[in-house]
């Protein structure tokens, strides 16, 4: 079993910052790929930042300059630094991990229980 925690959500007036972060714990050989997704009301949950084991980022286009992805493979933990925030931006943020678990070396996917996010001002 593997377990992703977050933290850092909360509510910020347009153009402010925020940072998430998650960490990963249970039965992990390795995470391939960890990251964000997000899910605001009446849509589908969709990618928002996500790193590679090798630290290549990948971001959503309505992210690109304003979020930064950041992971720290030893401890199994991802950082999201939110900037410039927009009120579209508003939306529950879910840490997902790709990870193959120690005892059976399978592959699998987990996710957090999601930290909200609102931009209003």
């Amino acid at each position: 079993q593997v377990q992703l925690v977050e933290s850092g959500g909360g509510s910020v007036q347009p153009g402010g910052s925020l940072r998430l972060s998650c960490a990963a714990s249970g039965s992990i050989f390795s995470i391939n790929f960890m990251g964000w997704y997000r899910q605001a009301p009446g849509k589908e949950r969709e990618l928002v930042a996500a790193m590679s084991r090798r630290d290549t980022p990948t971001y959503a286009e309505s992210v690109k300059g304003r979020f930064i992805i950041s992971r720290e493979n030893a401890k199994n933990t991802v950082s999201l630094q939110m900037n410039s925030l927009r009120p579209e931006d508003t939306a529950v943020y879910y840490c997902h991990a790709n990870v193959q678990e120690l005892r059976t070396f399978k592959t699998d996917n987990y996710w957090g229980p999601g930290t909200p996010v609102t931009v209003s001002g």
